[in-house]
């Protein structure tokens, strides 16, 4: 285990200290690549035009044109929160923007599988639709599009997904992503491309005078869902996604949000006044993923389109319910496959480079969180396999996997497509997150073929677990007031959370529940109070750790705590 500082380049800290921003900000900024005081501005006129996205102009003329002929759009949404919060904004923007027959679909993770198949096509002709946009999904569905288009409709792919080697033949592709697209931040969620679609939708109604600069629609209102779906991709947040989360922030502190979105705050036992980005990771996300994981993200999509707050809270309260159920399931599953990832070495052994496990009974809705957690513990890319249950592909198994950094999970698994024809049936994802699809009885043979592949694209330092820290900070600098100044900036995937790596005596230390420990630590003549999760052990006199200061609010109460991270005896 390796604890890593940050390099602080000390001129840039300086620069942005004299600008004005906050001495300990100045320096966390600077450790993270922010240059200038400017970068950090998160007003809606540094996001990036919406011009510089291919395909974007084209997106906007086939939506006026649409809507000029009354055209029916039929939205195709993808089943976890980014998917959720994707298609809510297309329904609601296309609305605002004066739409009349919008309409969506969500396909069932089980029965359909990913993206926009030629069944969901087919279903989205049914519906009497003669324009099919994709949210979140699309690139990789050249099939799909294919059928849709065969049926008649007009196709408008909305993405963020890395393409696959043919791009799909749609009447229009927005995704920064595709071959040829010049926009800077490729790290957009599904949702920020499709709001991106409706500010340049709104620009094209403009120019055609359904409304001018005064009497146009707000679309900023969308920017709570945007911020919602882009922490809960955990996409990096680049300079532009932070703005976009940032935004959404502020309207939600302020008590400005749709109705469903205050009943999921209420419902997570979470404050929305002092909301941060940590509630829609863990609080929010969640509950909106468990409907698409084991019912119908339509509850999600639902939950997140009404604007009637009985209505909402009734919809909030199944989603929690559906969540707690999923953490049940999880739990099981957790355990189970913790077992069977550490029975494949020995205890005085380094794991495997990669890990694979399976087991008949694991839910796959629920595999991507259990692989998930097997990579925090053991720091290797891992993959959960469970058994399909989607009609006539009972021989399949469905694996979800993730990645540590410095190892691309997308790419491994084209190269052992490549390696080892017919052996993946399909795949798809990117860097730290991806799926696929193999016969059950081919499971050995994918995991010698990934095991073999990432043994050969990592090296030792990759797979040693190393804690990044912003340092020490003096214990003058651990109080209750700056740990709710860090909570309220932007921070999550590529922009981490602070923390920070300093000795303490241990002063005294007792048992929380079965698995958690607090302690009483003291640093300079100064004690705090530090919670030790999922910590048994008995706690040295001298510890080094990596922690984080939180205002932990408990009966009313705001305190503050340090979360540890990681600890050994000093």
């Amino acid at each position: 285990m390796k604890i890593v500082a940050r390099d602080i380049p000390p001129r840039t800290a300086w620069a942005l200290e004299q600008a004005g921003v906050h001495p300990l900000l100045a320096r966390l900024y600077a450790a993270r690549g922010v240059q200038s005081k400017e970068e950090l501005d998160d007003g809606l006129a540094r996001l990036l035009p919406p011009s510089g996205m291919k395909g974007i102009d084209a997106a906007a003329r086939l939506l006026a044109d649409a809507m000029a002929q009354n055209k029916r759009l039929c939205i195709v949404a993808d089943y976890d929160c980014d998917g959720a919060t994707a298609c809510a904004v297309g329904v609601r923007g296309l609305r605002l923007l004066g739409a009349q027959n919008v309409d969506y679909l969500v396909p069932d993770r089980v029965a359909d599988g990913y993206g926009l198949t030629a069944s969901i096509a087919r279903r989205v002709k049914e519906r009497g639709a003669d324009v099919l946009i994709t949210v979140d999904n699309g690139i990789a569905s050249v099939e799909g599009v294919a059928e849709a288009k065969a049926l008649g409709l007009q196709v408008l792919v909305t993405d963020h997904h890395l393409p696959g080697p043919a791009l799909p033949a749609a009447d229009a592709i927005v995704n920064p992503n595709q071959p040829g697209c010049t926009f800077e931040s490729k790290s957009m969620a599904g949702v920020g491309v499709m709001f991106y679609v409706l500010l340049a939708l709104r620009a094209e109604l403009r120019a055609r005078g359904v409304f001018d600069a005064a009497t146009q629609p707000k679309l900023d209102p969308l920017l709570t869902l945007v911020a919602l779906g882009t922490v809960a991709d955990v996409v990096k947040l680049d300079a532009n996604n932070r703005r976009l989360v940032a935004q959404g922030l502020r309207r939600i502190r302020a008590g400005q949000m749709p109705a469903g979105m205050a009943a999921l705050f209420h419902a997570a036992g979470r404050k929305a006044a002092a909301a941060t980005t940590f509630d829609f990771g863990f609080a929010l996300g969640p509950r909106i993923n468990a409907a698409g994981r084991l019912a119908d993200m339509t509850l999600g999509i639902e939950c997140l389109l009404t604007d009637d707050a009985s209505r909402a809270a009734e919809l909030a309260a199944t989603l929690d319910g559906i969540n707690r159920e999923r953490r049940e399931i999880e739990g099981g599953m957790r355990e189970q496959a913790m077992l069977m990832a550490e029975s494949l070495f020995d205890e005085s052994e380094e794991p495997p480079p990669a890990i694979s496990v399976f087991d008949p009974d694991f839910h796959e809705g629920v595999v991507g969180i259990v692989a998930s957690r097997i990579k925090d513990k053991l720091h290797r890319p891992t993959f959960v396999f469970a058994a399909s249950s989607a009609p006539g592909k009972e021989h399949e198994l469905k694996g979800s996997g993730r990645s540590i950094p410095g190892f691309h999970l997308r790419d491994a698994l084209d190269l052992v497509a490549k390696r080892h024809p017919g052996l993946i049936l399909k795949f798809g994802g990117h860097a730290m997150a991806a799926g696929l699809s193999i016969m059950a009885q081919q499971l050995e043979a994918f995991q010698t073929a990934f095991e073999h592949t990432v043994r050969e694209l990592v090296c030792a330092d990759d797979l040693a677990q190393t804690y990044l820290t912003d340092g020490s900070l003096s214990a003058a600098d651990i109080t209750l007031a700056q740990a709710q100044h860090l909570a309220m900036q932007v921070w999550g995937q590529g922009f981490a959370p602070p923390s920070f790596t300093d000795e303490f005596a241990v002063i005294r230390q007792q048992a929380m529940g079965v698995n958690h420990k607090k302690v009483w630590l003291q640093k300079e003549g100064c004690e705090f109070e530090a919670m030790f999760w999922r910590c048994t052990d008995e706690i040295p006199e001298r510890i080094r750790t990596v922690y984080r200061p939180v205002a932990n609010e408990w009966r009313n109460n705001i305190e503050l705590q340090l979360y540890i991270d990681y600890w050994e005896a000093a």
